[in-house]
């Protein structure tokens, strides 16, 4: 194709990220911008979490996903912004040359001067468990059973087992049981839980659903339909345990066992790929390896909040703008580094401007932490140690780098995260 089509910024993704990014970019001044987006409505994952929780941190009240979807469709609508959907982006190249398809208007290309990659997760499949057994009906992820249920209106089965404890799954123990469903038991393979912790009182102890830790699923019987699984606990190796077998009798199990960033699109533009969190390499303005290309949300890192999907989202969008407009942030770069404790730190890159803005580095525990430190390093020097009550891989850690601590290490070529037992000496 000779001729694409000229644009300032383009968004990949209509979620809860691609919609904020492209809010911020137009805030931002850019009024050439398409997004592009897959599926037939803009929202995202969101349409199909009918469960409240959502919103409160951003708008300080409670909300379902829809409802928190719709704000931001009703301000893009109302900025008037160029949303495309059913158009499924095939590539983009390293010079920023999108090509996509759709029915409509069938192969196009776009060149963007700026491009921000919210493309979102998707679920791990069975196939990535190796797990025995029979090839049978009856087996879903967690996602696409909550589709069925709360979209088209079907039941996926009656007598249910859940494998991991991810949110999804555990908000799908609660939907099952108030549907009528009979949860037998949630089974995680680690000895925590790796959803949030009022997810689990409020899907699993509310109704009295058992949550098997160290446990996992090591047999699947049945022909056309699952009739049951064999659960097993596991050791520190996570290796089966003879003798420690349990049969369900069942017609579903769900799998609630991990998300993966969708970066294969990331991966065709030669982004760098973090292989802790599967996503993109960063700096602090979320802008990739690549020059002008952006991302941000579940494409970027896993979240289990919303609020910091959009927060993160915002910047990335008003970035990929100032990226646009030729004003791109340049400053000394510094390392982020995963320390004890820490996996998947987010941001890896700091660029020292005289622009001091707050920067928050998001990143996961790699186990469960109980009056802990959280304990930042520049150039192995502490310059923060703050006590934590308990920190655990199903949670979000936020540390907030203000104008204080920026200017403590914006002389360092190293920063780094730890998660210690004792107050550091600062």
């Amino acid at each position: 194709m000779n001729n694409p089509i000229l644009v300032d910024v383009l968004v990949i993704g209509a979620g809860p990220a691609g919609l904020a990014a492209a809010i911020a970019a137009k805030k931002a001044g850019v009024d050439n911008m398409i997004i592009l987006e897959r599926e037939d409505q803009p929202g995202g994952i969101l349409r199909q979490c009918i469960h409240n929780g959502f919103g409160l941190h951003r708008f300080k009240e409670e909300l379902t996903g829809p409802e928190y979807a719709q704000r931001d469709i009703d301000t893009a609508r109302e900025m008037n912004l160029d949303i495309r959907t059913g158009v499924t982006v095939l590539s983009v190249s390293e010079d920023k040359v999108v090509t996509a398809v759709s029915r409509e208007n069938g192969l196009q290309q776009f060149k963007a001067k700026a491009i921000v990659l919210a493309m979102g997760c998707r679920e791990r499949p069975r196939g990535a468990l190796a797990i025995p057994g029979a090839r049978c009906a009856g087996i879903y992820s967690a996602g696409t059973a909550q589709k069925f249920v709360n979209l088209e209106g079907y039941m996926p089965g009656r007598k249910v087992v859940i494998l991991g404890s991810g949110d999804i799954g555990l908000i799908m123990a609660r939907r099952m049981t108030l549907q009528g469903a009979k949860v037998l038991a949630c089974v995680e393979l680690m000895p925590y839980s790796s959803g949030l912790n009022r997810n689990i009182v409020q899907c699993l102890q509310d109704y009295d659903i058992p949550l098997y830790l160290s446990h996992t699923v090591i047999d699947i019987h049945g022909k056309d339909r699952l009739t049951g699984v064999t659960v097993a606990k596991v050791d520190e190796n996570r290796k089966p345990i003879p003798g420690t077998e349990m049969e369900f009798d069942c017609d579903t199990l769900l799998l609630s066992v991990g998300l993966i960033p969708e970066n294969e699109l990331s991966a065709g533009a030669g982004v760098e790929l973090s292989p802790i969190t599967s996503g993109a390499v960063v700096s602090d303005t979320l802008e990739t390896s690549v020059p002008g290309v952006f991302a941000c949300g579940n494409v970027l890192h896993v979240h289990d909040l919303v609020d910091h999907v959009s927060n993160e989202s915002f910047r990335a969008g008003e970035m990929a703008a100032r990226y646009a407009k030729g004003e791109r942030r340049t400053g000394r770069e510094i390392v982020v580094k995963d320390g004890a404790g820490v996996r998947g730190v987010v941001p890896q890159k700091l660029l020292m401007t005289e622009e001091k803005t707050t920067v928050d580095l998001m990143f996961r525990p790699d186990r469960v932490y109980r009056d802990h430190y959280l304990t930042v390093y520049a150039d192995g020097k502490a310059i923060s140690s703050v006590k934590k009550m308990i920190l655990t891989p199903g949670e979000m850690v936020v540390q907030p780098l203000n104008e204080k601590l920026l200017t403590a290490c914006e002389n360092a070529k190293e920063i780094s995260v730890s998660i210690t037992a004792e107050k550091a000496q600062i």
